[in-house]
């Protein structure tokens, strides 16, 4: 019983980190793009500035508690994925040392140099966070080195990937039209968010036909509801967009990550490893033992709500739009 609840538990952690650092990703994609100078650029980065290393806190925990509580998984998981992982981990690095190193020039080559890693090191994982959910709901292969990563490219897997793409490019310009105040910056993300969410409407669609015949969702009643909340969440968020309810537009989308994440769980349970040419791995052969599980949910039932409160708080206290005022650009 413990092993399924810290299935549960790991399903939230992704939630969570996917719900905040979708924005993110999308932000440092546009940073090129929604700023033309470098103070529009600054605006675009500071309005992540307080939020950004929170949001990949749920990330590292959610690692530790696959680790701890499906140490098997784990280990399938980081060695078959081992490359796409490696490649998502670079660009997690040059996120965090643009956002960094941005600021300690003010050689106009040097900032520009740190915006365009920025945005690389934002695309890479979300392009590579839907190669790898993709596999995962639609089944790994046995094979080892090169011709297993070979069968990760298969056009679902990539298509998947524009999906997230696409999705978290969306999620970051809705983010953008809530928190910048520069009127030049807010007209871009405007038009961004608006143009990449009809574009994201039909590539979605496409994508969750090919689910259809590529993955076992039709036998997982709870994937079919949350999948269709998914289609839901996102065209009451483009139309939002498109009637200028901004709010509504960003609660939509993130309702649809949560979905989207949801979904690829309740198609892998029981298992945290689909085979598609072995035997796949259960929950139950991969978990940790009873005690270890017991400790691990007593820690988390003490820790949790704190993390919650400090992250409802951050943003509380960050709510107020970035302008281009020098007190707003700290990064």
């Amino acid at each position: 019983m413990l092993s399924i609840i810290w299935f549960v538990l790991i399903t939230v952690l992704f939630v969570g980190f996917l719900f905040l650092e979708g924005f993110d990703y999308g932000v440092g994609m546009l940073v090129p793009f929604a700023g033309k100078d470098d103070k529009e650029r600054r605006v675009v980065i500071n309005s992540i500035g307080p939020f950004w290393d929170g949001n990949e806190v749920w990330l590292l925990t959610a690692g530790g508690a696959i680790f701890a509580a499906f140490p098997l998984w784990y280990a399938e998981l980081f060695s078959k994925f081992y490359l796409a992982l490696f490649l998502i981990l670079v660009g997690l690095i040059l996120r965090g040392v643009a956002f960094e190193f941005h600021s300690k020039s003010k050689n106009p080559k040097w900032r520009n140099c740190w915006d365009w890693a920025f945005c690389i090191g934002s695309f890479l994982p979300a392009l590579l966070w839907g190669v790898a959910v993709a596999n995962l709901i639609r089944g790994v292969s046995t094979d080892t080195g090169w011709l297993f990563f070979i069968k990760l490219l298969h056009p679902f897997c990539l298509l998947g990937g524009v999906v997230t793409f696409l999705l978290f490019l969306y999620h970051g310009a809705c983010f953008l039209t809530l928190k910048v105040g520069d009127e030049a910056v807010l007209a871009r993300a405007k038009k961004i968010a608006l143009r990449t969410g009809i574009i994201l409407v039909p590539v979605t669609v496409l994508w969750v036909v090919f689910t259809l015949f590529q993955t076992a969702i039709l036998t997982k009643p709870l994937a079919i509801i949350t999948v269709a909340l998914a289609a839901v969440a996102l065209l009451v968020s483009v139309f939002a967009q498109w009637k200028q309810k901004y709010g509504l537009a960003f609660v939509s989308v993130a309702l649809m990550i949560v979905f989207v994440t949801v979904t690829v769980f309740a198609i892998m349970y029981p298992n945290v490893l689909i085979v598609r040419d072995g035997v796949s791995l259960t929950i139950e052969a991969a978990s940790s033992s009873q005690y270890t599980l017991k400790i691990m949910t007593i820690v988390a039932l003490i820790f949790t709500p704190i993390v919650l409160l400090y992250q409802i708080w951050n943003f509380w206290v960050y709510k107020k739009r970035v302008t281009s005022d020098p007190k707003d650009l700290v990064y």
